[in-house]
């Protein structure tokens, strides 16, 4: 990877805009990012890394206020490493929580759908008096 990457390249590999990575930087889920001397930004290795965790966070819908105080406590620095382990060791309990729940709402839905399979199967007749043989049923 490049030592340094405009916003535009970051937000081609991470898949944000570049508003969204000023966004995150003007709220303090990213750090001040170091500039050229044009002024644009230079995102380093370590700038990737950290926008690919909180990408991750996202995607376990941990808040975005979380995320913020998250963000803080790393900036803090190593006093703060209980503090951030007990915070994702409580985000993954969430998580945990909600991959249960998500797997018992597919079993309920796919209970459902085999029912609805059933019912559209034609049925099969009990007996041949069913298929329309009166005259058999009358013996």
């Amino acid at each position: 990877m490049e030592s340094h990457l405009s916003i535009d390249e970051v937000a081609k590999r991470t898949g944000l805009s570049a508003h969204t990575l000023r966004y995150y930087e003007r709220i303090g889920l990213i750090a001040p990012v170091a500039r050229a001397a044009g002024g644009q930004r230079r995102y380093a290795a370590s700038d990737m890394a950290w926008i690919e965790f909180l990408l991750r966070l996202r995607t376990t819908r941990m808040p975005i206020g979380k995320m913020q105080t998250f963000a803080k406590l790393r900036g803090a620095g190593d006093s703060t490493v209980k503090d951030r382990r007990q915070m994702l060791e409580g985000h993954l309990t969430d998580v945990l929580a909600e991959i249960e729940a998500m797997r018992q709402a597919a079993n309920a839905l796919q209970s459902k759908i085999e029912h609805y399979r059933s019912l559209e199967q034609p049925s099969a007749p009990d007996s041949i008096y069913e298929e329309g043989h009166a005259d058999e049923r009358q013996r």
